[in-house]
């Protein structure tokens, strides 16, 4: 990893219908390589739109540096995902939400309208967008549908065995990538 990295995590049992797996934001310093947590899914998502351009650091939080100690460590204890770098803020009004799968394998995107509709595709959001004129300016490719890369050494003993090979090889995590992460807590499941 090249410190640019952004994450989440999630802590319900059973997310209900538009609530999203993940209940904690977090960026990897790009020089001391520390985790520090973001307090909101639009900051989180202003950090990741620029990560490729503008890394992340410890001082654009206030009050920190790289010599605190760090806000949270990388390990098993949470079920960690790693986003795509520079994907766009999600539309103001809309939410985009995450829901990890019972087998851990994959999450899933999709977007809650201001209207609380669910929206699973581009197909969708188009449809939704050429029905409700109220949201010129907002077109089907302000969405992105690309669902973050589960980190496998961070699923449950119970779910790590599961899948097929080419699945599992889709997870593993890779390195030297511009990244944002995510983290799941490992009891949230859909």
């Amino acid at each position: 990893m090249d410190g640019r990295e952004t994450t989440k995590t999630s802590s319900s049992k059973k997310p209900n219908i538009g609530t999203s797996s993940i209940d904690v934001y977090a960026a990897q310093c790009a020089e001391c390589k520390k985790w520090r947590v973001i307090h909101s899914e639009e900051e989180f998502e202003e950090i990741r739109s620029k990560i490729s351009t503008q890394p992340f650091y410890c001082n654009k939080k206030s009050g920190v540096t790289c010599d605190d100690v760090a806000d949270m460590e990388y390990n098993a204890t949470r079920t960690w995902v790693i986003d795509k770098p520079d994907l766009p803020k999600t539309p103001e009004g809309f939410k985009r939400h995450l829901v990890v799968r019972k087998d851990y394998s994959k999450l899933d995107a999709y977007y809650i309208t201001p209207k609380g509709k669910r929206l699973r595709s581009q197909n969708q959001v188009a449809a939704f967008l050429k029905e409700n004129p109220m949201f010129e300016g907002i077109s089907a490719s302000d969405f992105d549908f690309a669902a973050p890369k589960v980190m496998e050494d961070t699923v449950p003993e119970i779910f790590g065995k599961k899948g097929s090979d080419s699945s599992r090889k889709k997870i593993k995590k890779k390195k030297n990538e511009d990244q944002s992460a995510v983290i799941t807590g490992k009891e949230d499941v859909e």
